[in-house]
């Protein structure tokens, strides 16, 4: 299927942040698509045995929100949910606008980075400033631990570089900010916003005040791709990417195209409530932390980060507690505090919401847990594990909004430095300016 291009009026709308304040943005009216063409639909919130139902159609689930759910599928599919009972409404095409012009070598969609332009770029920085970028291999995809091509994982830590920073030992001299993006391999406006963030760092030092005061006292630590085979998969269909959510684990069941273990679901902090279907989008994987990706990211964060929590649930990180993670996903313009395995609140939840507000000044994200923005709970989270075992200060950003040219899993490209990297460059520098003591208040 060929996307067409859309051509659409574009409407100015209000939207009131979480500070109260409102901002204009500019969002594309969606166009009905063509009978064959992928489109985001919205039905009653599902229950999960009918999530399961609509998978067994062949929709993909996409997100929930509030009463609604969305899920993609084609007009036929609609058609067919139809015939089940189903009401579903068209929301949005899914793929969005892209130019016509000739893309880069190493580029899809527009110009999203493919994983080994990711690599090259990482490995080109880190060679320049030797000074402010130290490159690390921190885990293998899963392909590659089958010999079957993949990709090694690689995190950067920044700072300005004296004996001993960057290093994984979690007794470090500087506290640390750290950052993964593209766990689920189709949000792809998340590695670029990230790499947007490693960029500003490195330009910045020495000629902005900030960032130079951020460098010479905080390491920043990113992971740009951690999921690098889903990515892979994302980008082998050029203009019309695939959506591909899970790594590329195929032993667990004959799933075709649904292959893969959510990585968002694999972590080892309370594993085991999400889904057992080796075809669902959220499947758990057989045991928890069963992924190398997920071996190579928890093992990272166990080796940048002290162990600063105690064992039992009501125990709270103490107030000089240091560091923050975030992990980025689309979309939705949430901020995500824990808990999202329970409806308890987190022993820390006053000042982690706190933090969250403060960086919702930036990019006017909703701040709440699971229950306040998604409204569902997940078993065996990155941003769960983070904070669980380590007390770490830990985040899940859903960048983007529901609809339009800059909205769902496939963006244009041109959105992320019109929109998406704007909105979100002052939150990842309040977070890592907080990385010193981000439960103080």
């Amino acid at each position: 299927m060929k996307r067409r291009l859309v051509t659409a009026s574009v409407a100015l709308g209000v939207v009131v942040a979480a500070t109260g304040v409102a901002t204009l943005t500019a969002q594309a009216d969606p166009i009905e698509p063509a009978s064959d063409e992928l489109a985001t639909w919205s039905v009653d919130r599902l229950t999960p045995e009918q999530a399961a139902e609509l998978e067994r159609l062949g929709f993909t689930l996409a997100h929930d929100h509030g009463d609604e759910s969305h899920i993609i599928g084609d007009q036929a599919l609609a058609d067919a949910a139809r015939d089940l009972g189903y009401d579903p409404e068209f929301l949005d095409t899914v793929y969005k606008d892209v130019p016509l012009a000739a893309e880069q070598e190493g580029t899809y969609y527009g110009g999203y980075r493919t994983v080994d332009a990711y690599e090259a770029d990482l490995k080109a920085l880190a060679d320049a400033n030797p000074d402010l970028a130290s490159l690390h291999d921190i885990g293998d995809s899963w392909l590659k631990t089958r010999g079957e091509g993949g990709h090694d994982v690689y995190a950067i830590c920044l700072t300005k570089i004296s004996a001993g920073d960057c290093e994984t030992d979690p007794d470090s001299a500087k506290p640390r900010f750290s950052l993964i993006a593209q766990m689920h391999a189709r949000e792809i406006a998340t590695g670029e916003v990230a790499w947007r963030w490693i960029e500003k760092l490195v330009d910045g030092y020495g000629t902005d005040a900030e960032v130079t005061e951020l460098l010479d006292t905080t390491e920043v630590w990113v992971v740009p791709v951690a999921n690098p085979d889903g990515v892979d998969i994302v980008a082998s269909g050029g203009d019309d990417p695939i959506l591909q959510r899970k790594n590329a684990n195929d032993a667990n069941g004959n799933c075709g195209d649904r292959l893969g273990v959510d990585l968002n679901r694999n972590a080892t902090f309370e594993w085991g409530a999400d889904s057992t279907n080796p075809c669902s989008e959220t499947f758990q994987g057989p045991t928890a932390g069963s992924e190398p990706e997920t071996q190579a990211v928890e093992d990272w964060l166990r080796a940048l980060h002290p162990d600063q929590r105690g064992e039992n649930p009501a125990d709270a990180a103490p107030a000089d507690a240091r560091d923050v993670f975030i992990t980025l996903h689309s979309y939705g313009e949430y901020i995500i505090v824990p808990w999202g395995y329970t409806s308890d609140l987190a022993p820390n939840d006053g000042a982690l919401r706190a933090l969250g507000e403060a960086m919702s000044q930036s990019n006017g994200y909703f701040v709440g847990t699971n229950d306040d923005t998604v409204g569902y709970s997940t078993s065996g989270t990155t941003d769960d594990m983070a904070y669980g075992e380590l007390g770490v200060a830990s985040f899940t950003f859903e960048i983007g909004p529901d609809t339009g040219n800059c909205g769902g899993f496939f963006p244009a490209y041109s959105c992320v430095d019109d929109s998406l990297w704007p909105e979100n460059e002052g939150a990842l520098m309040t977070a890592a300016q907080a990385a010193a003591a981000p439960y103080a208040g």
